[in-house]
């Protein structure tokens, strides 16, 4: 691959199950090199994940996912030192955004100018960091009023689809992995040859 890319990870305890270890695998299956970090939590260490389904009840049910090991350690992170932000969605971020050194990682990667993706509820993350103002994005619907008093434009598109501004790409929820992960790619300046 040319220009791989050093990409952040910011996942926590019961984030989605589809929305951690698929994009985490779809990164490192296109060359990328991706860390996954939870606040408190050292490389090697895992976080449970929960499988959001929907069973015909006014919101989702949360069942138990797979053991996630973590591939770096939330404490020795500089954001410097990453090319690109990605947040996953699920009941993590409602906690991770509550750590200051959650917010001040993302706001660097806001304020330079870095690639973003967030999927889901990982939009909270970036509306706690107060970085939302003026960006065009989607989210989990329950999530779309946070982004709208966040100063960000909410908009509302089918769960398979993405929204990209800029450099930032958002999604409803992991249908929308191929359009989101594609589009990041994209972002990212990532090219997906195949042989003939």
């Amino acid at each position: 691959m040319k220009n791989p890319k050093k990409i952040l990870f910011l996942v926590g305890e019961f984030g989605e199950d589809y929305e951690i270890m698929v994009p985490f695998q779809m990164m490192q299956m296109v060359g990328h090199e991706i860390h996954a970090v939870c606040p408190d939590k050292k490389k090697g260490e895992q976080i449970a994940t929960a499988i959001h389904d929907f069973d015909g009840y006014q919101t989702y049910s949360e069942k138990p996912g797979h053991l996630f090991t973590l591939n770096a350690t939330f404490a020795d992170i500089d954001a410097k030192d990453y090319d690109a932000l990605m947040i996953a969605g699920g009941r993590g971020a409602e906690y991770i955004r509550l750590n200051e050194k959650v917010i001040s990682i993302t706001k660097h990667f806001a304020e330079s100018g870095k690639p973003v993706a967030a999927i889901c509820h990982g939009v909270q993350v970036l509306t706690a960091a107060d970085v939302v103002k003026g960006k065009k994005m989607t989210a989990y619907p329950a999530c779309g009023p946070e982004v709208t008093i966040a100063g960000g434009n909410y908009m509302e598109v089918p769960p398979t689809d993405a929204v990209v501004d800029g450099n930032w790409v958002t999604s409803p929820a992991w249908p929308g992995h191929p359009n989101w992960v594609g589009e990041f790619l994209k972002v990212l300046g990532t090219e997906i040859t195949h042989a003939s």
